[in-house]
């Protein structure tokens, strides 16, 4: 994805468009602690990038638009693209929320070249998330990775069979995994400034010069890369957590947070069609203590409203009295899919819990289009 967080920050907030937004920590008028998380492409142009102290992207974009991280809310839309990928092959491994390998080799029978496959995924991101996506192919993880990162935003790259070494000839030697700033400076010692003049040299001599390592360039600067694709494993809980600017003991305040939290779970659970078997509240006060308290539910769920009431019960079990609070999260876990969990017939049985899952559905539709902030419950106003 390009510019993920930015991306959907710019996508919920229509008046966010077109100008530099900054993810991050809150810049407190330059002086504030912390990092930037993600920057919009009108951002980079000033030199804002991931992991600058936030102080100094303040200093050099005072007028950009600094909004705070909404990880539960990335983690949704990253699960409808992933969904989309799931589509066209099982084959996905995930690198970050916002990235992954296909290996679509069995699906082209199916749909077609890897490039029209491209095509449709790329597409079907924009139709569904109005967001867009870079897509590379090639015959292996490394060149598709490189030519993905090649034309963003928006950028479609194929690398034919046979034509990695030569794609990769003219571009510099950071583009190379494992090259970091020491490495290029060694590299570039040895006369190397760009990937095909890496290629040139024997593998003895990298390896002679820098280990391992040299002989492990040497081969994907030939385009060598036989690392296949890995699924992930099935998730095995859906949490989120936040820290407070600062620590507090306001109980509404609190209330209004495992009210956010929960509702962020909830709807990923939603998103990835699978309901929680249990659930647990972590707290961690201003001494930095962290406690946890779980409980199993009487069935498994996913409507916001039974996970915000759970997280208050165990919240009420926590003995935090007297104490500012620094971090809250919550967590669902003992995770089902909801094909498979008998909430078809328990709605039957339940017309009051169809009816929530019909409301519960028609918000997600409008979370969807319009973005998190378009409806939320009314006690989350006051601290918007």
């Amino acid at each position: 994805m390009d510019a993920f967080y930015a991306s959907v920050e710019q996508r919920d907030h229509p008046a966010c468009r077109g100008r530099p937004v900054i993810v991050g920590a809150d810049p407190h008028g330059g002086r504030g602690r912390g990092v930037v998380s993600a920057a919009s492409y009108e951002a980079r142009t000033f030199g804002i990038h991931s992991a600058l102290p936030i102080s100094q992207a303040y200093r050099r974009c005072p007028e950009g638009v600094f909004l705070p991280v909404r990880m539960s809310h990335y983690q949704a839309v990253s699960a409808q693209i992933f969904q989309i990928f799931g589509r066209y092959t099982d084959l996905v491994e995930p690198l970050s929320l916002d990235e992954a390998f296909l290996d679509v080799t069995g699906s082209l029978r199916l749909f077609g070249s890897a490039e029209a496959i491209g095509r449709r995924i790329q597409a079907e991101i924009l139709t569904e998330t109005e967001l867009r996506a870079s897509v590379g192919i090639a015959t292996n993880k490394f060149v598709a990775k490189v030519a993905s990162d090649l034309r963003k935003p928006n950028g479609f790259v194929v690398v034919p069979p046979g034509q990695a070494a030569h794609f990769l000839q003219p571009l510099p030697i950071e583009r190379l995994w494992g090259v970091g700033p020491k490495t290029a400076g060694r590299l570039r010692q040895m006369g190397l400034m760009t990937i095909g003049e890496l290629a040139a040299r024997p593998q003895l001599e990298l390896a002679a010069a820098l280990g391992p390592l040299g002989a492990h360039l040497w081969d994907l600067a030939q385009g060598i890369d036989v690392r296949e694709v890995i699924p992930e494993e099935p998730a095995q809980s859906v949490g989120a957590e936040t820290t407070f600017p600062e620590d507090t003991a306001d109980p509404v305040r609190i209330r209004q947070t495992v009210l956010a939290l929960s509702e962020g779970v909830a709807r990923r659970l939603r998103v990835e069609a699978i309901q929680a078997g249990a659930l647990t509240l972590k707290l961690r006060d201003e001494t930095f203590q962290t406690q946890t308290r779980s409980v199993s539910l009487s069935e498994p769920t996913d409507q916001s409203q039974d996970i915000y009431r759970t997280a208050l019960m165990l919240l009420e079990r926590l003995p935090f009295s007297g104490r500012k609070v620094r971090l809250l999260g919550v967590t669902a876990s003992r995770l089902s899919d909801l094909m498979g969990s008998g909430q078809q017939l328990s709605l039957e049985i339940n017309p009051a819990g169809a009816k929530q899952r019909r409301l519960t559905e028609a918000v997600d539709r409008i979370h969807a289009r319009f973005g998190k902030g378009a409806i939320r419950p009314a006690s989350l106003l006051a601290s918007s």
